[in-house]
């Protein structure tokens, strides 16, 4: 760090702008070439050692925030190969060094701008594809520090490749008008506390949490070709503390019911087969917090969730109803036979109402491959849900073909399942394949108990004839731009409202449930705007767009998305799943479709 150390003291002790720091530039001088005018060069990664920090501008308005990746070769670590998992727990092994610093540096009664900090990305329990922490090939440092800027390219004949690093992204604020201050931070403060990690971090941990994450591997793969759609460990729980993620002290674990018990992979748990599945109770019986939790295992989580192994079909989406939401054209036929002035097949709206927002909802998922619908009750429509043999006999017009006509339907001839928690109405009671009850947490299948009391009622479902599922839409490119009608500058912006502006839009994404971290919706936002701006044909072919982005994003990393030109846009990214990105873009308003 002493040519970082160099340029801060360099600098004006005023300065807010650290120029020479992110300019990283060096005088190069070349052993062998002893006549030759030492070289200049750019390179802003500062050396500890073997360990890199590579510096570069969070944005235009924040030159005193930079972004730091700490570049930690694997070798150190211990580890061949990178992964999701092995990065997550670096990161959260990370973090209580960050935290020590920062409580060294907090002051009540100033700001951080005048204090000083280190910023790390928030963490949930899922384990996600970030750029705030990753494996990445990254240069070797190659020279010695001379003095000042200038360097010597090291002559010993050794080889050094790009090699595997552990990279943590972090956001440091530097003291305003503090110069020593700053100096202290970046090259003593930050490099010893890496150090210390390296040398502190808990190699039995890692394995421990390199094993689960093969189990959940696992499990995910086995799901794939079975007859299940869900598994849940036993033991696991599921219950979370009041306004938190974190699991419920004293919560009753979950245990499977004696018929669906199985075992995977060498875990014991329940497996909730393909098909129909009701979740029914009283209330607080517990009923939500299942389906909360086979929502939650769309992703693997950390140890100590306590919903470590709970698996679920990746394609799962969670369908709730979407009043005012945007449509178009979409086929929403299989379930509002007619409305008023309008086809049903090619249906549009600026403000869809309870029951065509979740009808288009259902249609968008099937059609983006989703092979699990999770549904709850509770934030669902109610005609859409449910139409009782009472209100069928005396409403013979009715537009609305609901959901339990159609359910069944769904899984025969579309190979889509679904879980309902249904608490208030029996009519699913029928046309479900099983039936469990919640009571105090604990779960048991009365299938054969809720199919005695259809029989005792005579509930017979009276099915419409087959749907057709094909959407077949085509989106223009017209609109589909984040310059705003009539400006020559970009505008987006994410909030934590749940809402995406990208230039003349303003996408509500709050009802779309599966994106569970603030930094999966900023994500959304750049990515949305990459496809924006690399589309150059006249229509754009969502479905390949989509995939050379992800393909893209494997081969690079996600934060390649990421633009420092956006100032009100967050540094850190989580990288959500496509059929998220598909929604997002689904809900927008400017843009145009077509039907094939």
């Amino acid at each position: 760090m002493q040519r970082l150390k160099s340029k801060l003291l360099a600098m004006d002790p005023n300065t807010a702008t650290y120029t020479a720091m992110y300019d990283g530039r060096m005088l190069v001088v070349d052993p062998n070439y002893p006549d030759m005018d030492p070289t200049p060069f750019s390179e802003p990664t500062y050396y500890s050692g073997e360990i890199g920090f590579r510096f570069s501008v969070t944005h235009k308005l924040a030159l005193d925030r930079p972004t730091v990746v700490v570049q930690i070769p694997a070798e150190m670590l211990g580890i061949r190969e990178g992964s999701a998992a092995a990065a997550d727990f670096f990161l959260r092994a990370f973090v209580p060094y960050m935290d020590e610093l920062n409580a060294e540096l907090y002051n009540r009664s100033r700001p951080d701008r005048e204090n000083g900090r280190y910023y790390l990305c928030t963490l949930g329990g899922e384990i996600l594809v970030r750029n705030g922490s990753y494996f990445a090939m990254c240069l070797q440092k190659d020279y010695q520090h001379v003095s000042g800027s200038r360097v010597r390219l090291l002559t010993d004949g050794k080889e050094r490749p790009p090699r595997l690093c552990l990279c943590i992204r972090m956001a440091v604020q530097l003291p305003r008008k503090k110069i020593k201050k700053a100096m202290q931070m970046l090259c003593r403060d930050l490099p010893g506390a890496v150090d210390r990690f390296v040398a502190d971090f808990d190699r039995a941990k890692l394995q421990e949490v390199l094993a689960l994450a093969e189990k959940q591997a696992a499990i995910r793969a086995w799901l794939r070709d079975s007859a299940y759609c869900a598994f849940i460990a036993n033991g696991s729980i599921l219950p979370r503390e009041k306004g938190s993620a974190l699991p419920m002290a004293g919560a009753v674990p979950f245990m499977s019911t004696p018929q669906d018990e199985i075992e995977v992979c060498g875990v014991r748990g329940m497996g909730i087969r393909r098909g129909v599945t009701v979740i029914t109770g009283g209330g607080y019986s517990g009923k939500s917090t299942l389906l909360d939790a086979i929502s939650a295992g769309i992703y693997d989580h950390v140890l100590g969730d306590g919903r470590e192994l709970c698996i679920t079909d990746e394609s799962a989406v969670t369908i709730s109803a979407e009043d005012g939401r945007s449509v178009q054209h979409v086929n929403i036929s299989p379930f509002i036979r007619w409305l008023p002035g309008g086809d049903t097949s090619d249906f549009s709206t600026e403000h869809a109402s309870g029951s065509t927002s979740q009808a288009t909802n259902i249609m968008e998922a099937v059609d983006c491959g989703a092979k699990l619908l999770l549904i709850d009750e509770d934030r669902s429509a109610t005609n859409f849900m449910i139409r009782d043999r009472m209100m069928k006999e005396l409403i013979e017009k009715e537009p609305i073909t609901p959901f339990t006509d159609r359910v069944n339907e769904l899984h025969h001839t579309r190979g889509v399942s679904t879980v309902l928690v249904i608490g208030g109405s029996g009519e699913y009671l029928s046309v479900a394949d099983r039936i469990y009850k919640m009571e105090d947490y604990r779960i048991a299948d009365v299938t054969e108990t809720a199919k005695e009391i259809c029989r005792a009622h005579g509930v017979a479902a009276d099915l419409p004839s087959a749907a057709n599922w094909a959407q077949g839409r085509i989106l223009h490119a017209e609109g589909f731009t984040p310059y705003p009608e009539g400006h020559g500058k970009e505008q987006l912006a994410v909030s934590e409202m749940r809402y995406i502006l990208i230039g003349d839009e303003q996408i509500d994404v709050r009802g779309l449930h599966d994106i569970v971290t603030n930094q999966q919706l900023c994500t959304l936002g750049f990515m949305l705007r990459y496809l924006e701006i690399s589309n150059g044909s006249r229509t754009v072919d969502l479905t390949s767009v989509i995939d050379a982005l992800y393909q893209k994003i494997e081969a690079e990393g996600v934060d390649f998305v990421y633009s420092s030109y956006f100032t009100t846009c967050k540094r850190f990214l989580d990288l959500p799943r496509k059929c998220e990105l598909l929604a997002v873009i689904n809900r927008m308003r400017k843009i145009q479709y077509s039907k094939v």
